[in-house]
């Protein structure tokens, strides 16, 4: 008997344990009338199990909220907060609960009249079958009971500050308001910052607001027919999202999913007063930033607050302006600086005829804050005797059109970089004190000019003596900025035997081989016609010393003698491009995967000249004669500095390289400011020649000019055989998606405007197989054969720079 009663109560005792475990399982997902979150208690999303609601901590902060995250990735990352404006301490002490039919915050211990933390603000009821549903989309639920055939309500309707794919912002038409998005106050902080995301339904577009008051930015008006926002043509290249615009008489809304669901994706009002798309990449085990705007961190209207300064091209962003200080040090270090700065010292208002009065300190080459008022004045002096007669100025500009003052705070103030010809100059009053008094100063000047006399006594024997030592001096190479060799003129010209062996030359000098006495090879570039001073020279070439990148060519030294300029590079043992890729060149055929190979590389390594160093660097030449071969057949971009180097004198270089025939973006010739999109237009062209083996321009001896981008655009247009483009050396060894996305990938780069052109960002990504790239529009100078089959276009060289050609069977346009 005791044999049959044991396994009866193992099988009861089974049968307990798997209903208690389907009890659970069933609940997980949701909040009944029963069940409730608490302390580390959470529920995760029926299905795939993407999210989880509960309570979560940011960052360093030492306060609680309810939110909801992604399960599934290993950075906690937050897409939904309850309570943003009622944080809490304990999350013990309090629960996330069903109440009279609403979802609610509150206490635990359910004390008389306690008010709950937050709610969904529904009409109370006394119905039990209300449930709260997490969903595997992130939206969370309030339902009457499972079957429920709308919501109660819906955190899709109540988004923070993002947006995720099946979620929307709308326009109620009846209640005349609109969705937000809405930053993060700090990484600390998830309470609502300045910066929010809303659409405009009359336009049809979106915009971002700056403390609700200020729009800095917008979408442009939606085209329905090419799915895209006026002024965001990048989405041309929208290979992730599918956007679409809903309008009728209760609402009008965009929304927006994924092409493919396994793709983890978000749309953030960020922090930065910028709004950002991001990918998860599960290799890297990061967020992949795909798109943004504003593009530049500047552009975000007042992000440095009241009296701060923005910087492009520098971490931090923001600073203070002189004589003042962060007003919250705590909130500068996270990042967050829209509670701007305050003065160190009160003004002296009032005292005009004394050394206490207020005074200015200049800034130069700077963009201006907004809600300047113009007053009248005949010159600077009556300009600045305005601002002093009045408590509130804080500062003045007078230059041609005239004098302008600025009351109470400066916000949006931006230091341009050197040069910028937008530049504006600024006088900034401030108390007495932030400057040195007269007698100080007296004393400071006659310290100085004691000092410079001292100094010139020592520079003139320094000077003698050096003279004595130069014949010395050339024989040793001397360090400048870390790694960096100044090598003297002799040497080199050793090295190079008299500079016999030359490698090859273009606009800005010649290059040659050369061995040093360590028998370490090197390839020295002559610079010609170089008139930069020394100082800017050293300056310059540091700087460009300083870029380290596995595609690009390492700059080994310099030497510098007076008009003779040389650069020192390491010497790449298959030499350039071109040698290996065209017939009349080598008789050895480049395979498929290393013309892969150099097109993804030569990408890594002008995105990182683009976007990752300090100040970004246009090439400005990129042709296969620059893009150099290690032995591994590792493409190593150069000549990447040169276009900065040259500087001032680029408007003579600028003859030359349009004698750099088919490679030259439209917007060399048609005369306007030159970007990094120049660049990915010559890459394309390059691309279009990995694929063809051939010049993209040939003429033939009949007196017929070839232009393969045409050729390979139609048949992309067409939807033909790709693989007919391919360089028949090759004879079909390539993989057909890879010849195929190249091909397409060309088109996008080589687009007449520049904005429809990828970012070289994107062209990684497109090459890497992150993205993918549909199919592009044929641009309008390919356009030409396409309509016309007479009709091609090309560039031909004359001393001028470029020009065009007319033949009777052909007619030949310029761009």
């Amino acid at each position: 008997m005791d044999d049959l009663y044991d396994p009866f109560l193992k099988l009861c005792y089974l049968i307990y344990i798997i209903s208690f475990l389907t009890l659970i399982s069933s609940t997980e997902d949701k909040i009944t009338a029963t069940t409730s979150i608490s302390g580390d208690k959470t529920v995760v999303s029926a299905g795939g199990g993407n999210f989880e609601l509960g309570f979560f901590k940011p960052g360093t902060s030492s306060n609680f909220y309810i939110g909801i995250w992604y399960k599934k990735i290993s950075l906690h990352t937050v897409v939904w907060v309850a309570n943003r404006d009622g944080p809490i301490t304990d999350k013990n002490s309090f629960e996330l609960t069903l109440l009279n039919g609403n979802l609610v915050l509150k206490e635990v211990s359910n004390r008389p009249n306690s008010v709950p933390i937050w709610s969904t603000k529904l009409k109370p009821t006394t119905r039990k079958s209300v449930e709260a549903v997490l969903l595997d989309s992130g939206n969370l639920v309030l339902r009457d009971g499972p079957n429920g055939s709308e919501p109660l309500w819906q955190s899709f309707d109540h988004p923070s500050d993002t947006w995720l794919p099946g979620g929307k912002i709308e326009y109620n038409k009846k209640t005349k308001q609109s969705q937000q998005l809405t930053a993060w106050k700090n990484v600390d902080d998830p309470s609502p910052g300045l910066f929010t995301l809303e659409i405009v339904p009359d336009t049809k577009s979106y915009v971002i607001m700056w403390n609700k008051t200020k729009q800095y930015w917008t979408s442009g008006e939606w085209n329905q027919e090419q799915q895209i926002f006026s002024l965001v043509p990048e989405m041309r290249l929208n290979f992730i999202y599918n956007f679409s615009y809903v309008d009728n008489e209760n609402e009008s809304y965009f929304t927006f999913d994924v092409y493919n669901p396994s793709v983890i994706s978000r749309f953030v009002m960020d922090t930065s007063g910028q709004i950002k798309t991001m990918t998860w990449l599960e290799d890297t085990q990061q967020w992949n930033l795909f798109w943004t705007e504003p593009k530049q961190q500047c552009q975000v209207y007042a992000y440095c607050g009241a009296f701060g300064s923005c910087t492009l091209n520098s971490l931090p962003s923001c600073s203070c302006l002189k004589g003042f200080v962060p007003k919250s040090s705590n909130d500068w270090e996270l990042n967050d600086y829209s509670a701007g700065c305050i003065r160190k010292t009160n003004l002296g208002c009032g005292i005009l005829n004394s050394e206490k009065k207020d005074r200015f300190f200049v800034y130069n080459e700077v963009s201006l804050p907004e809600n300047g008022h113009s007053v009248v004045a005949t010159n600077s002096e009556e300009c600045q005797l305005a601002c002093l007669s009045n408590c509130t100025c804080n500062a003045y500009s007078y230059d041609t059109s005239g004098c302008s003052l600025w009351f109470g705070k400066l916000f949006n103030f931006q230091q341009l970089s050197v040069g910028d010809p937008t530049g504006k100059t600024l006088y900034l009053r401030l108390s007495a004190s932030e400057f040195p008094s007269k007698s100080k100063k007296n004393l400071i000047i006659g310290i100085v000019v004691g000092l410079v006399a001292l100094i010139l006594c020592i520079l003139g024997l320094y000077l003698v003596r050096r003279r004595m030592q130069k014949a010395r001096s050339a024989e040793s190479n001397n360090p400048v900025e870390g790694s960096l060799i100044a090598f003297g003129y002799k040497e080199l010209q050793t090295a190079t035997k008299n500079f016999s062996e030359k490698l090859g030359g273009g606009g800005f000098g010649s290059v040659f081989k050369g061995i040093l006495p360590d028998s370490s090879v090197i390839a020295v570039k002559k610079l010609e016609s170089f008139s930069q001073g020394e100082k800017q020279f050293r300056t310059e070439v540091s700087t460009i010393g300083t870029i380290q990148h596995v595609n690009l060519v390492r700059l080994r030294g310099f030497c510098s003698e007076g008009a003779k300029k040389l650069l020192v590079y390491d010497f790449m043992q298959n030499g350039s491009l071109d040698y290996h890729l065209f017939p009349d060149k080598s008789h050895a055929t480049l395979d498929w995967p290393k013309r892969y190979q150099i097109a993804l590389g030569t990408a890594r390594g002008l995105a990182y000249l683009h976007e990752k160093c300090r100040d970004c660097i246009i090439h400005c030449d990129i042709k296969p004669e620059n893009i150099l071969l290690d032995s591994e057949f590792r493409p190593r971009v150069a000549d990447f500095g040169l276009a900065k180097l040259v500087g001032r004198d680029f408007s003579r270089v600028l003859t030359t390289m349009r004698g750099t025939r088919g490679y030259l973006a439209p917007e060399w010739i048609s005369g306007v400011a030159i970007t990094a999109k120049a660049d990915i237009f010559s890459y394309g062209m390059v691309l279009f020649e990995l694929l063809s083996g051939h010049r993209n321009i040939e003429q033939t001896g009949d007196g017929v000019v070839k232009f393969f981008p045409t050729w390979a655009a139609t048949i992309i247009a067409q939807e033909g055989d790709i693989m007919t483009v391919l360089d028949p050396r090759l004879e079909g060894n390539a993989d057909p998606v890879q010849v195929v996305n190249i091909c397409k990938l060309a088109c996008w780069c080589i687009q007449d405007n520049e904005h429809h052109r990828p970012s070289m960002g994107q062209v990684v990504q497109i090459l890497e197989g992150v993205l993918e790239v549909n199919m592009p529009p044929i641009p309008r100078s390919v356009q030409v054969f396409v309509d016309n089959d007479d009709s091609v276009m090309f560039y031909t060289e004359s001393s001028s720079g470029i020009s065009s050609t007319t033949r009777d069977s052909s007619s030949i346009h310029s761009s």
